[in-house]
């Protein structure tokens, strides 16, 4: 295996393109590190990007929006002001993501190009309907990350390709979202399920879920809510799951995943619905496990 340190985009992608299979790319390395130890994947080559000039910025910030490049961590998404106050669903999955050490170093990008149906970021990024730019030897392309999500591990970023970007649209006025998740255990494990909800000013909620398919799913827009209980609300909750495709694993049975995404889906569009006139910061939660 060799290692390679490129300092542009071209020189990255071209190493890519030459070892097309077979290379892999090294930002924060949280899950790569962990595959290579175990034996997981065997690489010809590693591409480490955290020297390369031109790279997207870790975080842009204007009128219309975020976009965050492949060296944005983790830690870094759930504490900019911009980011939580836009989009608090993502500040809360990436609150979740790990510990400490390795919300320091996972990237924001790294976690959705894995295409694992469980990484955390992505129903959020989903439900904000975010976009990825992928770069390749013959100049860039992009795609709605609803669209990037192919098979589990596998995504629209084909071998020899490198996601650059993903950017976020500034939501409406008067909309808000909300993530959960419940884990087996608090603090560091993967998803058992997780949403993230999004609801407008005019009461229509969306829905990123993860863990109860073959990839990230999005769920809905449901038509205008105008009831936050009873009939109403159970009817927009089976709009919003009906894409949902759980199955049993070591991680839970079928049917605890069946219910335990219905509780966590109401759940977050209550939340969400609660943040929506909120102008101040909102209060992330913090909690990782139901």
């Amino acid at each position: 295996m060799r290692y390679y340190r490129p300092t542009t985009t071209t020189e990255a992608v071209t190493a890519l393109a030459e070892q097309a299979g077979s290379a892999r790319v090294l930002v924060g390395g949280t899950d790569l590190l962990v595959a290579l130890r175990h034996g997981k994947v065997q690489p010809s080559l590693l591409v480490d990007i955290k020297r390369v000039s031109d790279l997207v910025p870790p975080i842009t910030v204007d009128a219309s929006g975020v976009t965050f490049g492949p060296t944005m961590t983790m830690s870094g998404v759930a504490s900019h002001p911009d980011v939580r106050r836009w989009f608090p669903s993502l500040a809360e999955a990436a609150l979740m993501v790990g510990s400490v050490a390795i919300r320091n170093r996972a990237s924001l990008i790294g976690n959705s190009a894995n295409g694992s149906p469980a990484a955390d970021t992505a129903p959020p990024l989903i439900a904000l309907d975010a976009s990825v730019t992928i770069a390749s030897t013959t100049g860039e392309r992009s795609a709605r990350l609803r669209e990037f999500f192919l098979a589990p591990r596998r995504t629209l970023c084909a071998p020899g390709e490198l996601v650059t970007s993903i950017r976020v649209p500034r939501p409406a006025q008067g909309s808000s979202s909300s993530f959960l998740r419940m884990t087996r255990r608090r603090g560091v494990d993967l998803a058992t399920v997780s949403v993230a909800a999004v609801v407008d000013h005019d009461g229509r909620a969306t829905v990123g879920l993860g863990a109860v398919g073959p990839i990230t799913l999005l769920g809905g827009p449901t038509g205008p809510i105008t009831s936050w209980s009873g009939t109403e609300l159970e009817g927009a909750v089976d709009e919003l799951l009906r894409p949902a495709t759980p199955i049993g694993d070591v991680r839970a049975g079928q049917p605890y995943r069946v219910a335990m995404i219905r509780v966590l889906t109401r759940r977050a569009v209550l939340s969400a619905a609660a943040r929506r006139d909120k102008s101040a910061e909102p209060e992330l939660n913090a909690r990782s496990t139901w």
